[in-house]
């Protein structure tokens, strides 16, 4: 059987007069766009042309909730209980599944964003009241997890159905969690070494980290973060190469199973 991989993007980030991301150039080469919803990122205006854009490019559309931080862009830890998650998880996702809905489509996923995906790996309560939210909005909801994580492992234990996510554009740590951003050669901007990391995870469930050490990691979907340096490049790349060796690309609405 062939091997079958989602590759998506974090979209529609910008607000307001400021702009981020290359959307228009990143869409045509991804299956899965995770839309900001006014928290982290995005507004109103640029949700309703980031799913219009998806639309177009037949792309599946997920939602990506992060913390109401819009100055720290969704990437600095807040003091918040597992009821506060589950209602913010609940509010964006709501607004992004009636522009979805207005449009004619439907949602896919749900994908935590920024610190709030970190902060689920390190704490199981906050990991399962994300769990909750997703299976409260519904049960064929996909949410996307860190591949053979914490927050993986505890989504799928209370029966949420799961995407394992790996990332292309990201250097790992021995334990499978991402290196921090504060530190160096965290990200990864050459298109040539997104693309070999994307491969190699999705033909041989391994990857590297950032000290050389090979470790296991079983993937459904690969991301590319729209913010990273030349993030138009690195997707074309990723997507090249992974049907290069016969990788097949397509969003996760058509064929990971059901819960």
């Amino acid at each position: 059987m062939a091997r079958i991989i989602d590759l998506n993007c974090d979209m529609g980030e910008s607000y307001g007069r400021w702009t981020l991301g290359a959307d228009e150039a990143i869409m045509p080469f991804i299956t899965s766009a995770n839309v900001a919803c006014g928290y982290h990122g995005g507004d109103p205006h640029v949700m309703r042309k980031t799913v219009a854009l998806a639309i177009k490019h037949k792309v599946a559309i997920g939602a990506h909730p992060g913390l109401p931080d819009l100055m720290g862009f969704g990437r600095r830890v807040m003091d918040v209980s597992p009821q506060e998650i589950k209602d913010y998880m609940c509010y964006q996702t709501g607004a992004l599944r009636e522009f979805v809905r207005v449009a004619g489509g439907d949602l896919q996923h749900m994908k935590p964003h920024g610190i709030l995906y970190t902060m689920a790996e390190r704490d199981e309560a906050l990991a399962q009241a994300i769990g909750e939210a997703a299976l409260e909005s519904g049960r064929g909801l996909i949410l996307m997890t860190l591949a053979s994580g914490k927050y993986d492992a505890t989504c799928r234990k209370i029966g949420c159905r799961v995407a394992s996510e790996g990332f292309a554009d990201r250097a790992y740590n021995v334990d499978g969690t991402l290196v921090s951003r504060k530190l160096p050669g965290s990200l990864i901007t050459d298109p040539a070494k997104a693309a070999q990391q994307a491969e190699k995870m999705a033909t041989t469930g391994k990857v590297l980290t950032l000290d050389g050490v090979e470790i296991d990691i079983s993937v459904q979907t690969i991301c590319c973060h729209g913010d990273t340096p030349g993030a138009e490049k690195i997707v074309r790349a990723v997507r090249e190469a992974l049907e290069k060796v016969g990788v097949a690309v397509k969003p996760l609405r058509d064929w990971l199973p059901a819960q």
